[in-house]
């Protein structure tokens, strides 16, 4: 069975949470990435940026339904996610629309674990860290290339 350091890619392209979103789609298209690793200054991988997280600065914002009584305003919804999804489309810098938490895997991860982990939570981009040292990165192209 194979491991990630064997269907990884080396060559890791990583942005910086400052780059603004313009030269983040240039490095999309240019490298045809699903995402790529977001980095400090000291190159810790702090998050990941998508395709996914581009379009959805595009998507029509859902005003959350709110209620006067007396004199208070209640939201039926999450004012938090309308706050989150007004800065995303707003954004102008990958900080702005990067998932702050990326799952990430191990060098000796096999397939089947990490096939899970893209399928179960939805993930194309997965850094591979070795001690916390991004070594490399798995997106849906390298695991079909492994299958095939």
């Amino acid at each position: 069975m194979k491991i990630a350091e064997e269907i990884m890619t080396r060559e890791v392209v990583t942005v910086n949470k400052n780059l603004p979103i313009k030269k983040l789609s240039k490095i999309f298209i240019e490298h045809r990435f699903n995402g790529v690793p977001v980095v400090d200054d000291e190159d810790n991988v702090i998050g990941i940026v998508t395709q996914g997280d581009l379009i959805e600065q595009n998507k029509n914002l859902h005003i959350p339904t709110v209620i006067a009584l007396f004199d208070a305003v209640l939201f039926l919804e999450s004012e938090k996610k309308f706050e989150s999804d007004v800065k995303k489309l707003t954004g102008t810098t990958v900080e702005d629309i990067y998932h702050k938490h990326a799952i990430s895997v191990g060098p000796k991860t096999n397939i089947n674990e990490i096939t899970t982990l893209m399928a179960e939570k939805d993930i194309h981009t997965l850094p591979v860290l070795d001690e916390g040292r991004l070594v490399g990165v798995i997106g849906k192209r390298d695991v079909i290339r492994a299958m095939a």
